[in-house]
């Protein structure tokens, strides 16, 4: 939808849709009023956000024919649909050698975060308040039903009229980031030790957008945003994203992101969990950070024990005891209630009403599938579920289900099976779960979605990669701590995974930065985090930068870059036109009407100066890219740095001139890198690295080179010839876990 003096629409008919205007005051309700034939009372009835706050616009309800008259109104600068998205801890903090209740600069109760997520369980321990000041001056937020404290010191909700966390997941990334210290923290006894936030004196924003069955919407979000940046939020978390990335001029958080970099506020949002199928990371806007999710060298286990002493190690979150005791196991193949009709293939599932009760009851069931909840065993009364795994890479994944279950190799599946078919009164038990040491780690966690960026090839997406597996950290006690309405347990801390519980990582180092240096910019905070990042080991992820992009965040060495690649609004305008956004477009994005593409010529999106390179070339074609980076010193005033290149050989890197040398604090240095190379036929992704070094920073950027096919070249909706992308459209958008 377009804008009016700098607003956006949004239409609900089926769905909601959100109108950027050039407005003044009460031009919402006067635009409806003089749309709906000029009743006053279907004006009123229409409108359902009016965002002015930090960015013009507002959200109505409509009629396509009403849209398309609306649309062609000369103050309207742009119509969006609403869609819907989905939302996508004691040790990961040691993990990465960051101990918050050690290291606490006083700036950091000044920083606050605002998390657009499913609100927040305020009673938690996580939230208390004891020993913090009042909030900062700066902040102009209000709490709706619910009492706030100096932690918690806004809350607000987009639909029903509670900022109440109903099913935990916003719980859960607020105390991630930013949960005071819990002392014998622990889900029902496992993984017990002293929960904590990365800045635990950080103040915490709620903004309600997401809700279980309903998703989360664009109108709601852009109506958080516009709070958001006006209440005075430092740093935006999103744990949320669409399964398929829309265009930047149709995806709210790509343009609540925009308006919240241009009023000095970075988000940070999760990846998504559709990995690790290539070309599937959402929140892919440069101007956001996008987090993918690692392990960290704890894993929750839970072995299976058979009757005839085989012991076979399982992956859960299993507090149920059996106390040792066998109970006899069958095969759900073997258990099927085929008067439900429900068939064969449901049964190996454990699919509810697939089972027969008078066949499993008391029993241990062995199930065939990573499918559902295993609450089809709990309702045909089985005592417990050994879950096989028919993806061998989904076994890093510790889920927790509403009675004693564990999840094993495929191949381990198949031994118990043949005890169960070999045996004629097969028994086994399932133990409590247990935490081992996880030498592997970090890797990058199964589901977190990979590159290449469908939209922008030439932009590396993930950013980042953080914990993201077996997280714990609060939790709503109204939620179920499996999400199966038969696990009627309460808890007060719940184990998770998902790139939503990474992003909360990332954004809590994003407000460290933000505390330390509170006047960078959005993208010096992003550079920070991304140059200072620890080297990610290729060996143990097949995708490379794909699944991790610059590596894994390190907290304390991102307050101390040396260097900084800077980018700032006029920076991401550049880039948009260049990647042939035309003015018509580009204003659906920014909200403003003098934006304008003027005198761009469409290209490459070589020129932005983003941390990393990437050179995407067109299957059977030649590697030749030229890249533009400018650097900023936020170190010592008189410093050299030396580049260094690392590149498989057969790709040929040049940069010019190969020093920088500064003499003040704030100086910028401009250069150039060459990549070259010959034909390049069904590449997989080579990576390279471009450091520079002073004998004290180490400024890492990864450099990488791959190919794309035609048929993977989709047809950009503003430039039709000229895109190399792997677009794709949708109209989901969810909470990452």
């Amino acid at each position: 939808m377009q804008c009016l003096n700098n607003s956006i629409f949004y239409y609900f008919f089926s769905v909601l849709q959100f109108y950027f205007t050039k407005r003044a005051i009460n031009d919402d309700f006067d635009l409806l009023f003089g749309l709906l034939d000029g009743s006053a009372s279907l004006a009123k009835e229409s409108l359902v956000y009016s965002y002015g706050r930090s960015f013009n616009g507002f959200a109505a309800k409509l009629s396509p024919p009403e849209v398309d008259t609306f649309s062609k109104m000369e103050r309207v600068i742009s119509v969006i649909p609403n869609h819907k998205l989905h939302l996508h801890t004691t040790h990961s903090w040691e993990f990465m050698d960051f101990s918050p209740g050690k290291i606490r600069p006083q700036e950091e109760g000044n920083i606050v975060i605002g998390f657009l997520d499913s609100g927040i369980w305020p009673e938690s321990e996580s939230f208390n308040d004891e020993g913090m000041s009042p909030p900062p001056a700066k902040w102009k937020g209000k709490c709706h039903n619910i009492t706030c404290n100096n932690k918690i010191i806004g809350a607000r909700y987009y639909k029903f009229k509670s900022p109440r966390d109903a099913i935990g997941h916003g719980t859960h990334t607020s105390s991630t980031a930013a949960g005071r210290e819990v002392d014998g923290a622990s889900f029902l006894g496992l993984a017990k030790g002293t929960a904590t936030g990365g800045v635990p004196n950080a103040r915490i924003a709620v903004y309600k957008v997401c809700w279980d069955m309903l998703g989360c919407s664009n109108a709601d979000i852009l109506a958080a945003f516009d709070d958001a940046i006006a209440d005075g939020v430092d740093i935006l978390s999103m744990s949320l994203g669409s399964d398929d990335p829309q265009p930047f001029f149709d995806d709210a958080l790509a343009i609540g992101a925009f308006h919240a970099m241009k009023h000095g506020v970075l988000s940070s949002a999760s990846a998504g969990n559709s990995g690790p199928s290539p070309a599937t990371a959402s929140n892919l806007a440069p101007w956001m950070l996008t987090v993918a999710a690692s392990s960290m060298d704890r894993k929750f286990i839970s072995q299976v024990v058979l009757g005839n002493g085989e012991i076979y190690p399982g992956i859960a979150v299993n507090s149920f005891k059996l106390n040792g005791t066998s109970f006899p196991l069958v095969w759900a193949g073997d258990v099927a209630n085929y008067s439900g009709g429900n068939g064969l293939l449901n049964a190996k599932n454990c699919l509810p009403g697939s089972l027969n009760s008078n066949k499993i009851a008391g029993k241990i069931v062995l199930c065939n599938s990573v499918l559902g909840d295993y609450t089809g065993v709990v309702m045909a009364n089985g005592l417990g579920a050994i879950v096989s795994f028919p993806i061998p890479f989904l076994i890093d994944i510790a889920l927790s289900y509403p009675l004693p279950a564990t999840q094993v190799k495929t191949g381990d599946g198949d031994a118990i099976l043949e005890y169960i078919r070999t045996t004629e009164n097969p028994i086994g038990t399932i133990l409590v779960g247990e935490t081992w040491k996880d030498i592997m780690a970090p890797y990058v966690a199964s589901f977190s979605s990979r590159g290449p960026n469908r939209l922008n090839p030439e932009i590396l997406k993930p950013d980042i990669t953080a914990p993201g597996l077996d997280i714990l950290a609060a939790w709503s006690p109204v939620a179920s701590p499996s999400g199966s309405p038969f696990d009627t347990r309460k808890v007060k801390f719940n184990v998770i995974s998902g790139t939503s519980m990474s992003c909360p990582h990332a954004s809590a180092v994003a407000a460290y930065v933000k505390a330390l240096h509170p006047n960078w910019s959005p993208a010096a905070i992003k550079s920070a985090i991304m140059t200072t990042a620890n080297v990610m080991d290729p060996r143990k992820n097949d995708d490379h930068e794909f699944a991790y992009g610059a590596g894994h965040v390190n907290p304390l060495a991102a307050t101390n870059p040396g260097l900084v690649y800077n980018a700032s609004e006029a920076d991401y305008i550049h880039f948009l036109c260049k990647q042939g956004y035309n003015t018509s477009t580009l204003k659906q994005i920014t909200g403003e009407s003098n934006a304008s593409c003027d005198g761009i010529v469409p290209g490459r999106a070589w020129d932005l100066n983003y941390p990393t390179f990437g050179v995407a070339v067109e299957d059977g074609q030649s590697v030749n890219a030229t890249f533009t980076r400018t650097v900023t010193n936020v170190a010592s005033a008189n410093s050299t740095y030396r580049v260094t290149v690392q590149m498989p050989s057969s790709v040929n890197v040049e940069v010019h001139p190969k020093e920088l040398s500064f003499s003040t604090v704030g100086e910028k240095k401009t250069f150039t890198v060459k990549v070259s190379g010959p034909k390049m036929v069904e590449q997989p992704i080579q990576s390279g690295t471009i450091v520079w070094k002073d004998g004290v920073h180490v400024v890492r950027s990864p450099l990488i080179v791959y190919t794309i096919t035609p048929n993977s070249m989709t047809t950009s909706p503003f430039r039709p010839t000229e895109r190399i992308g792997f677009g794709a459209n949708s109209n989901n958008w969810n909470m990452h876990f």
